[in-house]
């Protein structure tokens, strides 16, 4: 990965195009894990990678472009809420996007959406998508210790949640 980002750092589009291209299943699971709609999950993936492309010089390390990048979507998925918020009325319930059932494993996702949102992006980029807490911190802008409790009680609440459901399911 490293000598296709110093390709597009020297202005490369096609190394750029394949670097985005391996990351593009990250970006989609991590941003559909902030957003509900497929659509605004492709706008904020589509803003990153514009983004990445515009301010590719600026990484100084390439080491971390992974890290650099998942900051960048996660700060797009950000701001697609905040646009989403201004833009659509209370009344208007969006349709839900076609989704594959091949490409995702449902009862994964029912699981991640049954985390409160406050642990779910910190699960998925620790155990989806295999960034360590120091790289979670980095891309999150949280403390270590933070990213350290939230896995924590995101563990917790889903172990709960799994007890309680094998009552019901005994009972």
């Amino acid at each position: 990965m490293k000598e296709l980002v110093n390709r597009a750092k020297r202005g490369d589009p096609d190394a750029f195009a394949s670097l985005m291209q391996s990351q593009m299943q990250t970006m989609y699971k991590t941003a559909r894990s902030i957003l509900s709609q497929d659509a605004d999950a492709a706008d904020a993936i589509s803003d990153t990678i514009l983004s990445c492309w515009e301010h590719l010089g600026s990484l100084q390390n390439e080491e971390y472009f992974r890290a650099w990048m998942m900051r960048i979507l996660v700060n797009q998925c950000y701001a697609q809420i905040r646009k989403n918020k201004r833009t659509v009325p209370e009344e208007v319930i969006p349709d839900q996007g076609y989704r594959d059932p091949g490409f995702e494993n449902i009862e994964w996702k029912e699981t991640l959406d049954s985390l409160p949102e406050k642990y779910r992006l910190v699960m998925v980029l620790y155990y989806v998508e295999g960034f360590s807490v120091r790289q979670i911190s980095q891309i999150l802008g949280l403390p270590g210790g933070t990213v350290k409790s939230k896995l924590a009680r995101g563990r917790r609440y889903l172990t709960e949640a799994f007890a309680a459901g094998e009552r019901r399911s005994e009972g």
